[in-house]
């Protein structure tokens, strides 16, 4: 056969399959629609199953109400086209239904376009269907012939359907025609009336699933009761408890009433509505899932319960398998229960069985008793019922009842006149407190108050009585308030009672009260104890009533589930709720937006110093902030997180095994460590292990006698060590070469008697943070060891400097879909010199967010939810388009829309109380354009994030043409953070303050340089090499160049002493002129200059200023331009002085601080007070562009002579010593290798192992007992002879700082600390 029949006849059957299988498809679709469930449900119904509230003639009756079809008039309309209409529809038994569809009157201008939805089981109690969104109204048809259909996201379980007009054709009336579409429904349903429960004996029982699910539907008029009881072994159970409307699950632990009890979760809230609600209760491992309708909440659940066998079920009570009665929870459940299944068990079909597993406790039945109980919903400050006050008199007075339940504070309930004389009763709420109070002519006769917390969602009962002088009010049947009155109170016959509010055209003092109008609902309401029929009220023919939906309770629990984030705690009304975030760390309308910054490099760069600083690595995101050490230095920000075992640890010998373990808690959780981890640049972590005759690591091909834990989660081995790469099983000496042992690859390997140590760190951020470590070689006899595992530090924010340039109009960088349903988040940071742009857009079908810069001064923010566009505009003082770094914050919540520009104040726009609310995108998010590639943005994006999540824009912008990745030019917007003379440098990630012409020092070259100073300290700055002068002093010597003539100087520094007169700074030339900076005698400054050798001294001081010599920080600023002198002292007014003499001064040589060596060219007054030296402080001393001070102390070099104790402190400094400033230096070796016998660590760590030890150890105690006698006899003669040459000293000179001074002490945490064993 030819090849290509062979294809014709495969290509054949592959048609042929193709086909059958489609006919089978098709077949299967139509014998499975039931479980499709979109039967048309109305089409059949007869007229008997249509009700409505009016009809406009017999052919406008609610029964010709079906889709498409004509009979009659062609559908429904009432008599009158108001919000008062409705049409109800009876399925005949309770029906699952799936979608409504709509049509108008066949044949003309008749239809509606938005509705509600109400369902109901019994046709009274009706329950209003709100979309996923909270949105009550649905949209209906925009004309007489198009069928509209909606279809429930959720499936309703109801008989009875409601369906009231809101808005119809404003050019016609309400016309409608109906279809319901759904399917069968079908449940095993028990009864309990308060004294009734179901026990199950679970005789097949799992073996240790690891998930158990418990399922049921229940509805109840009251707010307590049981509904749920499981025993396991050992006496422990959880129960399923609905206390004041909400359901809570308990775990008990024993059958003792005493047993303690642990509430695990609570959930739901309004669930006493006489409406049905899922639960399910699902047990996975350690986790127990409890949902409630739509709801889920999560909880950890002990270990014992983690494989939990149930042997005893009990539905309406807390039934015990060991006692008659119920025992924990006592209110037994009064209400139904509907398919109750437990692991697929249906326990209730069990029950209906009469399986011998199930006992059966009271009166139990199995079918649902639906009490009627009729509700009005108040909803705004229209709504008011009336009611004829002919109805609460009675021969022995008023009597008026009803039960109510709001979240509103105030709301008046009931009003109604007096007779002669005339006057008003008031029956209203204030501050959640029930008040009665009697008024005539405006002013108040007779006030009672009772109950407190009436706004909490429950149920309230209220009695008013009045007869025989006796005035009562009463809640929740406790007689809480009772007076004696003389008022009667009667109503005429032709008077009105008013529940709520008053009609508009009333005019009466009883609606012109000052109190606002109840907002809530009621029910029961009873006048001279007869109760009142709602339902006539509805139907109009009782009494009157405005804005008041009946047969309804529409209340609404804004706070559960609630909307507030982190934490923050929801109060509500009855129209909105608030967020309440005091001490969560978070801002904004739902507590959404962390006021933390997400690293230290951030808080870097707002000028933040090192310390404690609360850390949010992931801002809006679910991470808590975490308190954490920041350490600002000139490279950078670190992180520093502690743990529990920083010090150095001698390993003591366990006799209980081989290994000696630590593990390692850390200051931060473990979602925070990864976090830190990852977005910062480079992680580090010192460790060093000391050793004698106790092995590390072992060669790389045996098996390690140590080992450490670390990286994310739980951690891995890890086998190498610090300065190694991971897997190499090698120590840093290893891969330098340089170990004791060229045989091993670690010092420690080497197994010798000395003692010798491997240190370094450990950088690679997968293996970090260590978690554990363990150490083998440690029981051998004569093995000692000791380790040390620093903190983790990380510096770096890849986040925070994450950039992307633009340089197109036409260029942008694309992202997957911005996913912000509930809440929208949107930080960036931008700079520019375009006027216009677009920063952020993504779009949905018909919801859009956008944020671009309108205009130079203008960011404005736009939304659409499905309420239409929104804006929120915020303006600037300042341009925005400048070139430097501004930073933009949007954010977008149920509540608000809310836009901040840098530090101005945010633009905030409300959202609908009850308008849509979830943002709803499906194409790509589009970063510096458009998708129309139009309005593009030209400059700079950086950390860009999305509710906490940094998108990586440099790494988008490496494949994208037109846009660049980084943006170079931070120090246009971060110059300023440099201090003092710091000048701000260029990095690839952020700046950095260069302090080298500074007098201080630091990230931002804030921190003062400081020294003790003792009178034998001198300082000497060199600004010239030393040569030897020609006889006759004129001549310039070659190696003084030209810039040594000064022509004026720029003086500062701070001070402290007590002494006076003192020399604070001296600067000397080769030509004998000077300038000193002084205390005088008199404690007040005196700046000599003496700039001819030909000329007198010429003595510049101020005597406002005195007793600086007082112990005090004090600041001196001195400026000089040829003869004009300025002296500035602290904050006081600067004093001007002119030079007479000359105002070169030549050839500087040196300048010195501290005791003057070299005093004999200066006059007699001048040289005594320079050789006594300087007793004090001095810090951030500058003289034009040398800071002489901090190059002694920080870098020494040939132009600084340094005699004399120098020691540098925290004097100069008004802020306490840095607590941490250890950590900026490694306690041990930076530099593995081995350790000498006569280093201090080996001196340290002393061994017992060998008895010779001991006998020398006697020698050399002898020895330096014998030392110490005689050193402290020297010691004594020496400080005698000190103490006295000292007295003298202050008894000639005056007082002077103490040779040890507190801040000599505060500098010993600062320095390199060496660590000892005693």
């Amino acid at each position: 056969m030819p090849l290509g029949s062979n294809t014709l006849v495969g290509i054949t059957a592959l048609i042929t399959s193709l086909l059958l299988l489609l006919l089978l498809l098709l077949g299967s679709c139509g014998t499975a629609g039931e479980d499709v469930c979109d039967n048309s449900l109305v089409a059949n119904l007869p007229p008997s199953s249509f009700r409505s509230s009016s009809q406009l003639s017999s052919s406008h009756g609610p029964g010709f109400a079906k889709v498409n079809r004509r009979e009659g008039a062609g559908g429904w309309s009432p008599l009158s086209s108001d919000r008062y209409q409705w049409l109800e529809v009876d399925l005949g038994r309770r029906t699952q239904i799936t979608a409504v569809a709509t049509q108008g009157r066949y044949g003309s201008s008749d239809w509606l376009t938005a509705y509600l939805l109400m369902f109901s089981d019994t046709g009274h109690n009706w329950r209003q269907h709100r979309q996923e969104d909270g949105l009550g109204a649905f949209p209906g048809n925009s004309n007489a012939d198009t069928v509209i259909q909606y279809k429930l996201k959720q499936p309703v379980i109801a008989r009875y359907l409601r369906l009231i007009p809101l808005d119809w054709n404003p050019t016609g009336r309400i016309g409608l025609r109906l279809e319901i579409y759904g399917c069968r429904y079908t449940s095993d349903v028990a009864n309990f009336d308060a004294s009734s429960s179901l026990v199950y004996r679970l005789s097949v029982r799992p073996s240790h699933a690891a998930t158990d699910v418990m399922f049921l539907k229940f509805k109840t008029l009251r707010n307590s009761g049981t509904l749920l009881h499981a025993e396991g072994p050992k006496d422990h159970s959880l129960t399923l408890v609905l206390e004041k409307g909400k359901l809570l699950l308990y775990l008990q632990q024993g059958v003792s009433p005493f047993s303690g009890s642990q509430r695990l979760v609570s959930l739901g809230s309004l669930l006493d509505d006489q409406h049905w609600h899922h639960v399910k209760l699902e047990r996975i491992s350690h986790h127990l899932n409890l949902t409630v309708d739509k709801n889920t909440q999560q909880v950890h659940v002990p270990a014992e319960l983690s494989h939990w066998d149930i042997h005893q079920l009990s539905l309406g009570a807390a039934q015990s398998h060991r006692l008659q009665k119920p025992f924990l929870f006592g209110k037994y459940f009064h209400g139904c229960l509907e398919n109750v299944f437990y692991n697929g068990l249906n326990l209730i079909s069990l029950a209906k069985q009469n399986d011998k597993q199930v006992t059966v406790l009271g009166n139990v039945t199995f079918s649902c008793a639906e009490p009627v109980s009729v509700a009005l919903t108040f909803t705004d400050s229209q709504s008011f019922l009336q009611l004829p006050g002919a109805m609460a008199l009675s021969t022995a007075g008023v009597s008026v009842a009803l039960q109510f339940r709001t979240w509103n504070k105030a709301g008046r309930l009931l009003t109604f006149d007096l007779p002669q004389p005339e006057g008003v009763v008031l029956l209203y709420l204030s501050e959640a407190r029930l008040r009665l109070q009697i008024r005539r002519a405006g002013r108040a006769l007779l006030e009672l108050t009772t109950g407190s917390g009436l706004n909490d969602g429950q149920w309230h009962s209220v009695e008013l009585k009045s007869g025989q002088d006796r005035l009562t009010i009463t809640v929740d049947k406790d007689e809480g308030a009772t007076s004696h009155s003389s008022i009667s109170l009667t109503t005429n016959t032709g008077s009105h009672l008013f529940f709520g509010g008053c009609p508009a055209e009333e005019s009466s003092e009883q609606c012109r009260n000052p109190f606002k109008v109840f907002q809530g609902c009621m029910r029961l309401l009873t006048l001279n104890n007869q109760p009142v029929d709602l339902i006539k009220v509805q139907q109009r023919l009782l009494g009157n009533y405005s804005h008041l939906q009946i047969d309804m309770c529409g209340i609404i629990d804004r706070c559960s589930p609630s909307h507030c984030e982190h934490g923050g705690r929801c109060t509500q009304s009855w129209n909105t709720f608030h967020c309440n975030c005091s001490n969560s760390g978070y801002r904004g309308a739902t507590c959404h937006s962390s006021i933390h910054e997400q690293s230290c490099e951030a808080y870097r760069h707002k000028g933040n110093t090192s310390g404690h600083h609360y850390i949010d690595v992931d801002g809006s995101g679910p991470i808590k902030p975490q308190l954490i050490y920041c350490n600002m230095t000139e490279d950078g920000a670190w992180m520093v997180v502690q743990h529990n075992h920083t010090e150095l640890t001698r390993v003591q010998p366990s006799p209980e095994g081989k290994h000696h373990a630590a593990h390692f808690d850390y200051a931060a959780e473990e979602e925070q460590l990864s976090a830190i981890i990852n977005q910062s640049e480079h992680c580090e972590q010192e460790v060093s292990y000391h050793c004698r005759k106790s092995r590390l690591l072992n060669t790389p091909e045996g098996s390690p006698f140590s080992w450490w834990v670390g990286g994310p989660g739980l951690g891995q081995v890890q086998t190498h060590w610090a300065g190694a790469q991971p897997g190499s099983q090698q120590c840093a000496c290893g891969l330098q070469y340089s170990c004791l042992d060229p045989h091993h690859y670690c010092n420690c390997d080497a197994d010798q008697e000395l003692w010798t140590n491997d240190s370094g760190l450990l950088t690679h951020k997968e293996t970090l943070p260590v978690r554990s470590l363990v150490l083998g070689d440690v029981q051998r006899p004569g093995s000692e060891a000791a380790y040390r595992v620093g903190p983790l530090r990380c510096h770096g924010d890849k986040n925070f400097w994450n950039a992307a340039f633009f340089d197109k109009e036409t260029s942008y960088l694309h992202f997957p879909t911005f996913h912000g349903e509930l809440s929208a988040d949107i930080s960036f940071l931008f700079k520019t010199t375009a006027s216009s742009g677009v920063f952020l857009e993504n779009l949905g079908i018909k919801d859009f967010i956008r944020i671009e810069l309108s205009s130079s001064t203008e960011v404005v923010f736009s939304f659409d939810v499905g309420n239409g566009p929104l804006e929120v505009r915020a303006e600037t003082s300042v341009p925005l388009n400048d070139g430097r770094w501004h930073s933009v914050k949007a954010e977008r919540n149920v509540k608000e829309a809310s836009l901040r520009i840098d530090d101005f104040p945010a633009a905030k726009h409300e959202a609908p109380a009850d308008g849509h609310f979830h943002l709803q995108l499906n194409s790509q998010l589009f970063i510096g354009g458009t998708a129309s590639r139009q309005k593009g943005f030209l400059g700079c994006i950086r950390a860009l994030q999305l509710n906490g999540v940094t998108l990586d824009l440099e790494e988008r912008a490496k494949i994208t043409p037109g846009v660049r990745p980084g943006c170079p030019g931070h120090c246009s917007s971060y110059s300023s953070l440099c201090q003092n003379q710091g000048r701000c440098v260029e990095r690839a990630s952020g700046f950095s303050c260069d302090c080298s012409l500074s007098a201080y020092t630091g990230a931002f070259c804030h921190k003062e340089v400081s020294a003790s100073f003792k009178p034998d300290t001198s300082i000497v700055y060199a600004f010239a090499e030393p040569y030897e002068p020609h006889r006759d002093g004129d001549a310039l010597p070659s190696s003084v160049s030209s810039d040594m003539m000064l022509r004026g100087e720029n003086i500062s520094l701070s001070f402290s002493t007590n002494q006076s007169p003192a020399l604070l700074l001296y600067v000397d030339s080769f030509y004998r002129e000077y300038l000193a900076l002084l205390l005088n005698k008199h404690d007040e400054l005196e700046l000599r200059y003496k700039l001819h050798i030909s000329t007198d001294v010429e003595v510049l001081g101020s005597s406002r200023i005195r007793s600086l010599a007082d112990g005090r920080l004090h600041t001196v600023t001195i400026k000089r331009v040829e003869d004009a002198v300025s002296i500035q002292i602290d904050q006081n007014a600067r004093e001007d002085f002119n030079l007479t003499s000359d105002t070169e001064f030549n050839g500087i040589k040196s300048l010195v601080l501290g005791r003057v060596l070299d005093s004999g060219q200066l006059d007699v007054d001048l040289s005594r007070l320079a050789s006594q030296g300087f007793t004090g402080c001095l810090s951030a001393v500058h003289f034009n562009s040398v800071s002489p001070l901090k190059a002694a102390l920080l870098h020494p070099d040939s132009r600084v002579i340094t005699s004399g104790s120098l020691a540098r402190s925290s004097c100069g400094s008004s802020s306490p010593a840095n607590p941490y400033a250890a950590e900026t230096t490694h306690s041990l070796a930076d530099q593995p290798g081995s350790v000498g016998p006569g280093q201090p660590l080996v001196n340290a760590i002393r061994s017992d192992s060998a008895l010779i030890g001991g006998a020398i150890a006697v020698a050399i105690f002898v020895t330096v007992s014998a030392l110490a006698i005689m050193a402290r006899f020297i010691c004594r003669r020496k400080e005698s002879y000190r103490n006295q040459e000292v007295k003298g000293s202050q008894a000639e000179d005056g007082p002077e700082f103490p040779s040890s001074s507190p801040a000599d002490s505060q500098t010993a945490p600062e320095e390199n600390q060496k660590e000892y064993f005693i």
